[in-house]
């Protein structure tokens, strides 16, 4: 059976998580948190560990600083099995701060943002690249180069827009290059404009609905995926990296739509089940 062999760039982090019983308000007040902790992040590091939790042969070409926090990162990856190629840099390592409520809330507080200059190791990441089944290519400056050289080699370009609203220009150049997009629906007003903005692409995409499931648009057809009853959410965070790679690693494998929406659901479910950003392997 071929292994998946998926080449992911974009950006990594270290994060402070803090639980509340509430999101705070825009006001002058004191809040106690329920419970804090410190731990990987960063959307391409999520799609990494879930990827590499479901079999798949994973690179990540990332960005870390010269740092405590940038070693962390790289611990974890690594212990995870992820083949990491790491522009190091003199800024500080991505860190976020998170303030997440027990019903999916969540603030992140930007603390540190690494500023790649000169990459040092693109020959090596453009091999992982041309070697690829898949390029996953997430939202950071330093990743847009990877768009075309992706493009160039032919290798299918999956790009995730998180809360894209139709409109942002950051996005789009991965926009452009993607053969296949996803995005959440954080940013529609209704269901009847996520559908119109999903069918205007041109393009297989899918958009995630939180607790409402998924819609997939086309490629040849389209589905709803419905609400999934979880058992217990052990750890409350976006599962959309998860879901992301369930259904990569799915139609990879050769998967219609309906079963590769199933199958990003079930890591979905996982993930949510664990205290880590992807399940334990």
């Amino acid at each position: 059976m071929h292994k998946p062999k998926v080449f992911v760039a974009g950006p990594v982090s270290w994060n402070r998580l803090v639980t509340l019983d509430r999101l705070p308000q825009a006001r002058p007040h004191t809040v106690f948190a329920t419970g804090h902790r410190v731990a990987v992040g960063g959307t391409s590091a999520g799609k990494a560990l879930n990827l590499a939790s479901l079999g798949a042969d994973v690179t990540l070409r990332t960005v870390v600083g010269d740092d405590e926090a940038g070693r962390s990162v790289l611990d974890v990856l690594d212990r995870a099995g992820v083949e990491v190629i790491a522009e190091v840099v003199d800024t500080a390592t991505e860190q976020h701060l998170n303030l997440m409520d027990p019903h999916g809330g969540r603030v992140s507080i930007y603390l540190e943002l690494p500023r790649l200059r000169q990459a040092e190791h693109d020959d090596r990441a453009l091999a992982a690249l041309a070697a690829a089944d898949a390029a996953v290519i997430d939202l950071a400056d330093h990743a847009r180069p990877l768009l075309s050289a992706a493009r160039a080699a032919g290798v299918p370009v999956w790009c995730d827009l998180h809360d894209y609203d139709g409109a942002a220009e950051f996005h789009r150049d991965f926009l452009d290059a993607a053969d296949r997009v996803f995005l959440n629906d954080d940013a529609f007003a209704d269901r009847d404009a996520l559908l119109v903005f999903l069918k205007s692409l041109d393009k297989p995409a899918v958009a995630t609905l939180g607790a409402e499931g998924a819609v997939a648009v086309g490629g040849g057809g389209g589905h709803q995926l419905p609400p999934q009853p979880l058992q217990e959410i052990v750890h409350n965070k976006t599962a959309g990296d998860a879901f992301f790679s369930g259904f990569l690693v799915a139609h990879l494998a050769g998967a219609d739509l309906a079963e590769a929406m199933a199958a990003g659901a079930r890591q979905a479910a996982l993930c949510l089940g664990s205290a880590g950003l992807a399940p334990e392997m």
